[in-house]
C-alpha cells in the first residue's frame, strides 16, 4: 500500500500539467493511467513522440523529477475508504493512499445509432484514429469521416498520413454555425494556425457541411454509406471500406461520481462540478480537463496546472492562470454551440436498430420506457461490459435519459483482485 501526497488519475495533457505544477513544490506525486504510455488520447503514443513541444517538455520534466512516480497500465476500480483507491495492473492489485486527488480522466466519443452502425468497418472517429496510431493497417483503404466537430479534421489528417484515401468529411453542423465558429477563432490565433495546417493537409478532400450519415450498408462488412446532404433532402451514396463516425465527446465522470463528487449539466454535457480552484464538492479532490467540460488541449493544460498548484498549496501562482483559463473556456463554449447535435440525428434509428450493443437491445425495445433506470430493469440496457459508456450517450440524445448511478467496480476487475 503506497502513499502519495498528490495522486493524479489520468496521464493526458491535464494530468501531466497537474503533476508538473504540483511536483515543483517538492510533494510526492503519483500519476495513474490505464494505458502503457502517457499522453492520453490527445497525445497518444507517448508525449515524447508528439509534434506539440508542450508534450515533450512536460514529460521530460516529469521523468527527471525524483518525487514523481508514473504507474502505467493501472486501472482504478473503486475507493475502499476515503483517501484510498483500489487499483489493478495486468499482474497484481494494490491500494493507493493519497492526501489529495486530481481527476484528469478525459472524455470519450459520443456514438449515435443509425441503421447499419454495427457493421464491421463502422468505428468511432477517434477510435479509428487511435487504431491507426497503434499500427492498424489503413494503406489504400477508402474512409468516410463523419459526425461533428474539429476532431473530424484531425482524424482525417491522421488517417491520410497513414495512407488511407479519405472519401469525404461529413459534418452535420450547418454553414452559418461553422462561419460563426470560424469568426470566433480570431480570439484564439493559435487555433487559426492549427486550422490552416489541417486545411493544407486535407487539400482536395471533400468537406460536406450540413450533412450526416443516414445509414451504412454492406454484405457482412461495410461497403457504402448513405449521406443526407443539406436541407434539400438530397441523398448521396459514398463507397467506402471504413466509416469513422463520432458526434463530439462526453466527459468521463464515473470515477468522480463514485467518489461522491457533484456533477452538473452544461449544455448537452454532464460534467464534474468544480470551483475556481478546480476543487470538486468533495474536499481534497480536484478535477481538470475534459471531465469539467470538453474544451480541447489548451483548456486541459491550464485547468490541470491550476489543479496541481492548488492541490500543492501554491494558491497565488494558480490565481495568475485564471485569465488564460477564462479565454479557453469561451472557446469551449463556442465549440459546444457550433457543433451541438442536430435534432434529425435522434430520428435515424429504426425499431430494429441496436442501441445497446453489449446486451443487443434495440430502439424498439427502449423507446417505450421513460427513464434510464426503467430501461435497465426491463431490458438490461447499460448493464453489459461497457456499463452504459456507449449506449448512455446515445440514449441521452434519443430519449433524454441520463444515467443516475455508477456501478462498482468502475472497470472490469479480476476476481482475485476483489477477493484480496
Amino acid at each position: 500500500m503506497s502513499y502519495h501526497d498528490i495522486l493524479v488519475i489520468g496521464a493526458g495533457p491535464a494530468g501531466l500539467a497537474a503533476a508538473h505544477a504540483a511536483c515543483v513544490s517538492g510533494v510526492k506525486v503519483g500519476i495513474v493511467d490505464d494505458n502503457p504510455l502517457a499522453g492520453g488520447q490527445i497525445w497518444r503514443g507517448g508525449p515524447d513522440q508528439q509534434a506539440d513541444p508542450r508534450a515533450r517538455a512536460l514529460w521530460n520534466a516529469l521523468r527527471e523529477a525524483p518525487n514523481v512516480t508514473f504507474l502505467p497500465q493501472t486501472r482504478v476500480l473503486y475507493s475502499p475508504e476515503p483517501g484510498q483507491l483500489r487499483v489493478q495492473t495486468p499482474t497484481a492489485a494494490d491500494t493507493l493512499r493519497f492526501g489529495h486527488l486530481i481527476l484528469a480522466t478525459g472524455a470519450r466519443e459520443r456514438l449515435l445509432p443509425f441503421p447499419g452502425w454495427t457493421l464491421p468497418g463502422v468505428t468511432g472517429a477517434g477510435g479509428l484514429q487511435a487504431l491507426s496510431k497503434g499500427g492498424y493497417p489503413l494503406q489504400g483503404k477508402r474512409v468516410v469521416v463523419a459526425g461533428s466537430g474539429p476532431l473530424l479534421l484531425a482524424v482525417a489528417a491522421t488517417l491520410k498520413l497513414k495512407g488511407a484515401h479519405i472519401v469525404a468529411i461529413v459534418e452535420q453542423a450547418g454553414t452559418p454555425a461553422l462561419a460563426r465558429f470560424a469568426l470566433g477563432l480570431m480570439a484564439t490565433p493559435s487555433k487559426i494556425s492549427q486550422a490552416l495546417g489541417l486545411a493544407a493537409r486535407l487539400r482536395g478532400v471533400p468537406y460536406l457541411r450540413d450533412s450526416y450519415v443516414r445509414s451504412a450498408h454492406g454484405d457482412g462488412t461495410l461497403q457504402s454509406v448513405l449521406v443526407q446532404r443539406g436541407k434539400g433532402r438530397e441523398l448521396e451514396t459514398l463507397q467506402c471500406d471504413y466509416l469513422a463516425c463520432g458526434y463530439g465527446l462526453m466527459p468521463n465522470v464515473e470515477l468522480a461520481q463514485a467518489l461522491g463528487c457533484d456533477t452538473a449539466t452544461v449544455g448537452a454535457q454532464t460534467v464534474v462540478a468544480a470551483d475556481h480552484w478546480q476543487q470538486t464538492s468533495v474536499p481534497g479532490i480536484y478535477c481538470a480537463g475534459e471531465g469539467t467540460g470538453v474544451g480541447g488541449v489548451d483548456l486541459a493544460l491550464v485547468e490541470g496546472r491550476i489543479a496541481g498548484l492548488c492541490a500543492s498549496g501554491q494558491i497565488l501562482q494558480a490565481h495568475a492562470d485564471f485569465g488564460r483559463r477564462d479565454r479557453w473556456r469561451k472557446f469551449a463554449a463556442s465549440l459546444a454551440r457550433a457543433f451541438a447535435p442536430r435534432p434529425e440525428l435522434a430520428t435515424l434509428a429504426g425499431d430494429d436498430t441496436i442501441v445497446c450493443r453489449c446486451e443487443d437491445v434495440s430502439h424498439g425495445e427502449l423507446r417505450t420506457h421513460t427513464t434510464w433506470r426503467c430501461a435497465k430493469l426491463q431490458t438490461r440496457c447499460g448493464m453489459g461490459p461497457c456499463q452504459g459508456r456507449i449506449c448512455g450517450g446515445a440514449t441521452e440524445v434519443l430519449y433524454g435519459w441520463r444515467p443516475d448511478t455508477v456501478r462498482l467496480p468502475i472497470s472490469p476487475a479480476r476476481i482475485d483482485t476483489l477477493i484480496a
